[in-house]
């Protein structure tokens, strides 16, 4: 991990929180959309827009994971995981900083596989 990477996830994460205006799904399930770029979306749109910048900076799709959690008020949401030699960090909507995944206030409940995006597994207690 560089200091240009590290850059560019502090840049990326930032830039991306203050440009979608946050706005909660009311529609369930069957409203979702997981759009790239909007002006006001939920969690899915912030975590999908921040792994396509940096997709579109050279990051490796295998180093940028989807991740399922449930917040502490019960809430189910989406995050990036951001694999590296250094460990797993998480980019949230929810926070500026980056953290460890082990660091954050989640249960984490599922995360893409980094072989194949179309797959999820369920994440054990101990690891993501």
């Amino acid at each position: 991990m560089t200091a240009k990477r590290w850059t560019d996830l502090r840049e990326v994460n930032a830039r991306v929180n203050r440009s979608i205006r946050p706005e909660r799904n009311t529609g369930g399930l069957a409203a979702e959309r997981w759009v790239i770029a909007p002006h006001a979306g939920d969690c899915n749109d912030y975590a999908v827009t921040k792994r396509h910048e940096l997709l579109a900076q050279g990051w490796p799709s295998r180093s940028l994971l989807l991740a399922e959690v449930v917040t502490n008020w019960g809430e189910h949401h989406l995050v990036v995981v951001v694999r590296t030699g250094e460990g797993d960090f998480v980019l949230d909507n929810m926070t500026a900083a980056i953290q460890s995944w082990s660091r954050t206030p989640y249960q984490w409940v599922r995360v893409q596989s980094p072989r194949d995006p179309k797959w999820w597994s369920n994440v054990r207690a101990a690891n993501v």
